[in-house]
């Protein structure tokens, strides 16, 4: 026996066979004034925190960087300056008797200035001064010229033939003061010979001292 009977539904056209609708996120917490501040404002934040960073990176760098070697300090006085002899000069008109004049080149070769703060010589029968008058600065790499009038005081105590007469020169920079002797060379020495054999006579001049 033959009929029509209800249409039966298909497979997966019922109801309880299509899937189930996804389920809405859950709502989102509400948001303290922190992350509110902050969301309206993290440009700013972000800009903040990336200066500190490099701040605090550039803070390290300089810390831990190699220190530098402190610069040399300037070479004692003696070490740069030089004095060279001139020769015999005019003595001045008001020199007192038995004097003599002679002229002397002083030379700094480098460094700071120096300072001539005294000029002697060995012989107790010698007395001395110069032009210019102590103290005086020297320029650095100048020649500077220096007469210096000596008198005889006391010709037995003054050497009738010097052998390596010299000169005593404290000298100051900003290293240290130190007392220099210039040997001046045998035209010096025998300049001195003669200016003292003429102001005290070829017989009154003691030996030469050893």
């Amino acid at each position: 026996m033959s009929g029509v009977g209800p249409v039966e539904p298909g497979e997966g056209t019922r109801a309880w066979d299509l899937p189930a609708p996804d389920a809405p996120p859950p709502p989102e917490p509400p948001r303290g004034r922190l992350a509110q501040a902050y969301t309206r404002h993290r440009r700013l934040v972000l800009a903040i925190v990336a200066a500190v960073a490099l701040l605090a990176g550039g803070g390290y760098l300089y810390v831990t960087r190699p220190e530098e070697a402190p610069p040399d300090p300037p070479p004692y006085p003696s070490q740069v300056v030089g004095i060279t002899y001139l020769g015999r000069e005019p003595t001045p008109e008001n020199a007192p008797p038995k004097s003599f004049s002679i002229g002397v080149e002083l030379t700094v070769q480098s460094g700071p200035q120096v300072t001539v703060l005294r000029i002697t010589q060995p012989y107790a029968g010698l007395s001395l001064a110069s032009v210019p008058q102590l103290p005086f600065r020297t320029r650095t790499g100048f020649p500077h010229k220096i007469n210096i009038t000596m008198q005889v005081t006391e010709c037995a105590q003054v050497p009738r033939n010097a052998g390596l007469p010299f000169l005593d020169v404290t000298l100051r920079n900003t290293r240290a003061i130190q007392v220099h002797s210039f040997i001046l060379g045998e035209r010096y020495a025998q300049d001195l010979s003669e200016a003292v054999q003429a102001a005290c006579g070829t017989n009154s001049a003691s030996s030469p001292k050893p």
